[in-house]
C-alpha cells in the first residue's frame, strides 16, 4: 500500500512552508503535474529526465528497449511510474507490442493489458497512448477497467480525443481518475513549449492543479531543465499524480489496506 499522504507531503515542492501555517490557515498553492508519455525508447533522454530534481510522473511504453532499466532507475530517483498504454488510434497507427486493438475479444484484451501492467517494475497507474478510435468505445473500455479496478493503479485520461468515455468508464469503477489538461509538445519547438507550459501554469492558478503531457523529445527536456527549476518564484508547486490526486482529495489514501490485488512483476522481453 501507498502512503499517499506521505508521498504528498514529499511530493510537493512549494514556495511556502504549509507545515509553519496554523491548519486554518493552510492553503496549496498552485500545482501541477506532469506525465512524459513514450518513455522506453530514448536511453538520453529518459535519464535526463530521471535527473531532474522536480517530482515527474513518467509513462513507460511496454516492452521497449528501455523500459525497464529506466523505470527501475526513475524508481531509485523517486520518480512516479506509469504504464503508458497503447490503444488503438483513428489513424491506424501501429501501436507496437502490448497494443489494445477494437478487434480483441474481452479475454485478449485482459491478457495483454495484464502482461503490459506486470512487466513495467514499480507501476502506480496508468493512461493511454493514443487511444482516439478505443476510447470512444463503451465496451473495450469496460472490460480495460474492469482488469485495472483489481489493482491498486490510478487511471489518466490522456483525452486523446473530445468523445472520450475512458475517465467516466474509470469512474464509474472507483478507480482513482484524473484527466489531461495541456499537450505540452504536439509541436517540437521551444515557442510552443513555451506557450503550453505558460497555458499549463494559468490552468493551475484557475482550477488550484492541472496535468500535462509532455514526450521525452529533447526541446521538452530542454525547457523542463530550464523553467521547472523556476516554479517556487511563480508561486507554483509540482506534484506526482498521485500527489496531486491526494491534494484534489483532502489527503486521503487512494487505496485500503488488503483492498486490492498486487501487481505480480515479470521479466519484461525487450523488443
Amino acid at each position: 500500500m501507498r502512503a499517499v499522504s506521505f508521498l504528498l507531503a514529499c511530493a510537493l515542492s512549494a514556495t511556502t512552508s504549509l507545515a509553519a501555517a496554523e491548519p486554518e490557515q493552510q492553503a496549496l498553492p498552485p500545482t501541477i503535474a506532469i506525465i512524459i508519455d513514450d518513455m522506453g525508447h530514448d536511453l538520453h533522454e529518459g535519464k535526463r529526465l530521471i535527473s531532474l530534481d522536480q517530482p515527474l510522473t513518467l509513462a513507460f511504453l511496454p516492452y521497449r528497449r528501455y523500459t525497464d532499466t529506466l523505470a527501475r532507475l526513475a524508481h531509485q530517483h523517486n520518480k512516479e511510474i506509469m504504464l503508458h498504454a497503447p490503444m488503438a488510434n483513428t489513424h491506424d497507427f501501429g501501436l507496437g507490442p502490448g497494443g489494445l486493438t477494437t478487434d480483441m475479444d474481452e479475454q485478449s484484451m485482459v491478457t495483454t493489458l495484464r502482461r503490459a501492467l506486470r512487466s513495467i517494475p514499480f507501476v502506480q497507474g496508468v493512461n493511454n497512448h493514443m487511444g482516439s478510435l478505443l476510447t470512444q468505445q463503451l465496451q473495450p473500455m469496460d472490460w480495460v477497467m474492469k482488469e485495472l479496478f483489481r489493482y491498486p493503479v490510478y487511471f489518466v485520461d490522456s483525452r486523446t480525443i473530445a468523445s472520450t468515455v475512458a475517465g467516466d468508464v474509470a469512474a464509474a469503477y472507483r478507480i482513482p481518475t484524473l484527466s489531461r489538461d495541456v499537450f505540452l509538445d504536439h509541436e517540437q519547438t521551444e515557442e510552443f513549449v513555451d506557450r503550453q507550459f505558460k497555458l499549463l501554469i494559468q490552468r493551475a492558478r484557475e482550477n488550484g492543479s492541472a496535468i500535462g503531457i509532455g514526450h521525452p523529445h529533447k526541446v521538452t527536456v530542454d525547457y523542463l531543465e530550464k523553467h521547472l527549476p523556476e516554479l517556487d518564484e511563480q508561486g507554483i508547486a509540482i506534484a506526482t499524480v498521485s500527489g496531486l490526486w491526494a491534494m484534489r482529495n483532502s489527503n486521503r489514501e487512494m487505496f485500503a489496506e488488503g483492498e486490492k490485488q498486487a501487481i505480480q512483476p515479470a521479466f519484461a522481453k525487450k523488443q
